[in-house]
């Protein structure tokens, strides 16, 4: 990600909460909004020109699912951080945003410094999420659904899981490329392989995953 600044594309179709967004980000040093749109369909489309480094992306609008943008652009391909920010905090819609890949979730009604501070940490690389609902991925995941993932890390390659343990302390594709002296294509193919063997759909499941098997 662009160490000078983070570059932001907001996603929302409320007209005036993503202009107040868009405002307060921009007052940010190191922060960038470079593109706004108002439905998923737009969002996707202004993602794939833009190439940002952060999508923040309105779960449930009106004639569009924010859920169904997050999937297509991660199915592009784009090198870019996805956080959702909505008003929901049911356990369905959080589990479903993480495991179609999203790297954060953030709720609307949390305080602008909160959301701010977050935002930081996504800037780094990092995955962010309003705190209360670490405990509801934590249920799930030790519920095992909708397939449980193994109880060790056997099945993974030993450079595998040396990914697996950066991606837990934080580091993005970027980052680990860069410590390990790899491509940030090596490293992909990497994180694509284990999240299969270990069953999971994210780099956010990963990470609670390794944490809570350490």
């Amino acid at each position: 990600m662009n160490t000078e600044s983070c570059r932001v594309l907001l996603v929302d179709d409320h007209p005036l909460f993503r202009c107040g967004v868009a405002q307060l980000i921009a007052a940010q040093e190191g922060f960038e909004v470079v593109g706004e749109a108002a439905s998923a369909e737009e969002g996707v489309q202004l993602a794939s020109s833009l190439k940002p480094d952060l999508v923040l992306m309105d779960l449930n609008m009106r004639e569009s699912s924010g859920l169904s943008a997050l999937k297509q652009i991660k199915d592009s391909g784009l090198d870019t951080q996805v956080i959702m920010l909505t008003v929901s905090d049911a356990e369905q819609d959080f589990i479903s945003a993480v495991r179609a890949g999203a790297e954060g979730y953030l709720l609307k009604g949390s305080e602008p410094e909160e959301i701010l501070d977050k935002l930081r940490l996504a800037a780094r690389g990092e995955t962010v999420f309003t705190e209360p609902l670490m405990s509801m991925l934590l249920e799930t995941m030790r519920d095992g659904t909708p397939a449980a993932p193994p109880t060790d890390e056997e099945c993974l390659t030993a450079r595998e899981r040396q990914i697996l343990r950066l991606i837990a302390a934080g580091k993005s594709n970027k980052h680990i490329a860069r410590e390990l002296d790899i491509s940030d294509g090596t490293v992909k193919v990497h994180v694509k392989n284990l999240l299969r063997k270990l069953n999971l759909q994210s780099r956010l499941e990963a990470a609670v995953w390794a944490l809570t098997t350490a």
